[in-house]
């Protein structure tokens, strides 16, 4: 079976990235990480991906006349490693409907909630000021909305009442990097398949009592 072949952005220190390599490495994942890109000099992600010889990118959003002309460079670099999927981990910019158009693959995200509870921003605090008992996190699609996208993989994590915006997003942090390589594999191995807005998981359920 031939590795599917993934870009990743990445805005800052790339932990989900790390776990994806590390998990490569370890022979868990059939996955070929072809590039990083990030649109932050100084990020940790790229330094992650240098050590593991992966071409790396800075794309630096002040060099472009707008937007679309960003994102036009980020699609052009992700264009020449034809890739299956392209994976953001922690990429801190909402794209444009260009964006999605015409980037050609799929997008994966992981955001830190049970989607559709708490979209965008901050969704650890949202969480506790809301006063829920469970958050936890979310792969998911992305589609033209903010974390809108059809469902893959969730992992649920107890909310406590002592919790601080920083102890719930390291506990769900936790999850991330296991969930979103799990998620990968389910690619990998063709048993997540997207109809409409549900993702069907291939022998799903067939274990339960």
């Amino acid at each position: 079976m031939s590795s599917l072949r993934v870009a990743v952005l990445a805005s800052g220190r790339g932990s989900n990235l790390q776990a994806i390599i590390d998990n490569i490495n370890e022979g868990k994942l059939n996955v070929s990480l072809e590039v990083v890109v990030s649109d932050k000099k100084d990020a940790q992600a790229l330094t992650r991906a240098a050590e593991q010889g992966v071409d790396n990118f800075w794309v630096n959003p002040k060099e472009y006349i707008n937007k679309e002309a960003f994102e036009t460079a980020l699609i052009n670099i992700i264009k020449q490693y034809k890739v299956d999927y392209l994976v953001l981990a922690g990429f801190m910019r909402i794209f444009s409907p260009h964006f999605i158009r015409n980037v050609g693959v799929p997008v994966l995200n992981i955001h830190p909630s049970l989607l559709p509870s708490f979209p965008g921003l901050h969704a650890q605090r949202q969480a506790i000021d809301y006063g829920v008992r469970y958050s936890g996190c979310t792969v998911h699609f992305i589609d033209e909305g903010v974390d809108s996208g059809p469902i893959i993989l969730q992992a649920v994590v107890p909310v406590y009442s002592w919790d601080t915006e920083d102890t719930l997003a390291q506990r769900i942090l936790q999850e991330e990097h296991l969930l979103y390589p799990r998620a990968l594999q389910l690619l990998s191995e063709g048993k997540a398949i997207c109809e409409g807005r549900k993702v069907k998981i291939i022998g799903e359920g067939e274990n339960d009592e």
